[in-house]
């Protein structure tokens, strides 16, 4: 019987998901989920406070945009980083903002540039209204040659999901 019940609880703590984050503490304001390895929720999903973005690795980008008159300084974590956090093991980040507009970004893209998760815009934390709380921003002003459609259709606003595919 004691085997029984030993068996019982060993296959019971296997088939729940290792938690490799701590678990967000301040309301979430991105989940990844997908191709991943670390997690902080039964779910197998990754939760990220504002508390948890900021303690990733950070950058400043100064950079013109469509979206805005005059060149900004974004700041907000490092894709890149984000993904090394989660252990990311996918080649396409499925990006999904508040109102479901989705967008897949390769994530050579977040090698090969320092595409960030921009949090504020010129020292002022982005809210939904100005395209928050999440926005992805590639250095435009950097590298000119990103000024374009297929990349500008990348530059997903209020995102609230991250699928690593």
């Amino acid at each position: 019987m004691l085997k029984t019940l030993a068996a019982g609880l060993l296959l019971l703590v296997t088939s729940i998901p290792a938690l490799a984050l701590e678990p967000a503490r301040g309301p979430v304001l991105l989940r990844v989920s997908g191709a991943i390895t670390d997690t902080n929720t039964t779910a197998g999903v990754a939760e990220f406070d504002r508390a948890m973005l900021l303690a990733l690795a950070q950058r400043d980008t100064l950079t013109k945009t469509p979206w805005y008159d005059d060149a900004s300084t974004f700041s907000g974590p490092l894709v890149r980083a984000l993904l090394e956090a989660v252990g990311a093991e996918g080649r396409t980040l499925r990006v999904i903002a508040l109102n479901d507009y989705q967008a897949e970004v390769p994530v050579r893209d977040v090698l090969d540039y320092e595409v960030i998760l921009a949090m504020s815009r010129d020292g002022k934390t982005l809210s939904v209204r100005e395209h928050g709380p999440l926005f992805i921003i590639y250095p435009f002003d950097e590298h000119p040659a990103l000024m374009n459609e297929n990349i500008l259709s990348r530059s997903v606003w209020q995102i609230k999901e991250i699928v690593v595919e």
